[in-house]
This record gives C-alpha cells, structure tokens and sequence, in this order.
C-alpha cells in the first residue's frame, strides 16, 4: 500500500514539473511569408473601438475573415487613443477606422463592409 502511495506521488509530481517546464516554453506562431507579401496591398488601418460594441465586433469579424491587417485600439483601456478619437477625429462614437497616415489619412466613422471598401478605394488613391 505505501509503495503504491509513494507511486502515485512520485508519478503526481513528475507530472507538475512537466507542466510548470512546459508552461516556461514561449509559444510563436509560424509565419506565412505568403500573407505578409499579401498584407503590402492594404494603407495601414487602424481600428478604435470598445471590446462590447456589436460594430466593432463587427468590423473586426469582417477584416480578419478577410485577412486585412489592422491595428485595434481599445479606447476604454488606452487614453491616448481616446484622446485620438475624441480631438483628432472628433468623434465620440466608435467604430471610427482610420486608413493610411499624416496627410493621406482617409477616416470612415461607423461601419458596414459597403463603406468600407468605398473608404478603402479613396485610401488607396491617395498613395
């Protein structure tokens, strides 16, 4: 009986080493080389947004199962996006999303897949 405890320990704390050494292990994603030479066709496109907003949700569903790189800023959890919202883009709604940088900026405040591509043509013009 006692070999058997000293059994059942010994195999209980094998197993916890495993897992604290395994959860020491840093985890990467494999990069496609493919998908990063697809993502130059897109302006750089910023996404503010709130984590419980059905249209950003929306948006975000929407670019990702098209594979359109995006940066997503949070409002409620970063102040200086908020102050870009609210003073830069004078908006205080979101979604607002954001094509392109400086001078070219295209800013298209809402969202619908139609709009978007509308906003993403007239960013892609001013290259």
């Amino acid at each position: 009986m006692k070999s058997k405890l000293l059994l059942i320990a010994a195999a209980l704390l094998l197993a916890a080493t495993a897992s604290f050494a395994a959860a020491d292990t840093p985890r990467q994603s494999t990069l496609n080389p493919a998908k990063a030479e697809a993502a130059k066709k897109f302006p750089q496109i910023v996404l503010y947004s709130v984590a419980w907003c059905p249209h950003c949700r929306e948006a975000k569903e929407y670019l990702t199962a098209n594979e359109i790189p995006f940066i997503n800023r949070d409002v409620e959890v970063d102040a200086k996006a908020m102050a870009d919202l609210t003073g830069k883009y004078e908006s205080n709604g979101v979604p607002v999303i954001v094509f392109g940088s400086g001078k070219k900026e295209v800013v298209l405040k809402g969202f619908s897949p139609e709009l978007f591509q509308e906003h993403l043509k007239k960013a892609r013009n001013k290259k």
